[in-house]
């Protein structure tokens, strides 16, 4: 399983750059133009490269955020839970649940060599508001894996609302986990337990 949520992790932050208008491009174009644009950043850039925690960290909060609906996400992961959450509760959640992404995204980067990525032929219908976008991460030594994004088109272009690797999603890694979390602390425990996790790992990315 970590295995997995490492991959969730890396190929979310490939597909996290705003080189181009996300409101005039299809999906699938857009995750093939960012995701190769990140790969040529990250081959070039040594700090990278060399497993710099905090440059990475500053990269992916400054290029994922834009490319994903952390509510939407936030939203699905929390479940029912979400509708006992008040306003001021569920800002709370998705910011928690936004900076322990991006706090993992940075140290799954780390684990990222060479991978190569296929893009496979979007199936959409003209007026489809929600598609997944179908890759696969091609792994030196290693049996292909699928990678899927569930994207959905906003006002402010395509976002992503779950990253699923090799039939594991993200929103459903997280949901069971939150569950026992609300139901044994009620949303606010939730949110304590995601302060904490988010804590410790900055305690860890501090000491790189």
């Amino acid at each position: 399983m970590k295995r997995i949520i490492s991959l969730l992790f890396s190929a979310a932050f490939l597909f996290a750059a705003p080189v181009i208008n996300a409101q005039e491009t299809a999906p699938d174009a857009l995750v093939k133009s960012v995701t190769e644009d990140v790969l040529e950043i990250m081959r070039q850039n040594k700090d990278i490269q060399a497993g710099s925690i905090n440059e990475i960290s500053k990269l992916v909060d400054a290029k994922v955020l834009p490319h994903f609906n952390f509510r939407r996400m936030t939203q699905l992961a929390v479940g029912r839970g979400w509708r006992q959450a008040s306003a001021d509760q569920q800002d709370e959640l998705a910011r928690q649940f936004r900076d322990l992404l991006v706090r993992t995204y940075a140290n799954a980067v780390v684990s990222y060599s060479n991978q190569r990525f296929v893009f496979k032929p979007l199936r959409m219908n003209p007026n489809d508001t929600e598609v997944m976008v179908r890759t696969e991460i091609m792994q030196p030594g290693g049996s292909p894996v699928a990678l899927d994004y569930s994207m959905e088109k906003t006002e402010q272009g395509w976002k992503v609302y779950d990253v699923v690797v090799g039939g594991v999603s993200l929103v459903t890694t997280y949901r069971d986990s939150f569950a026992q979390e609300v139901r044994a602390g009620g949303i606010d425990g939730l949110i304590n337990a995601l302060t904490e996790q988010n804590k410790a790992l900055q305690a860890r990315q501090n000491q790189t």
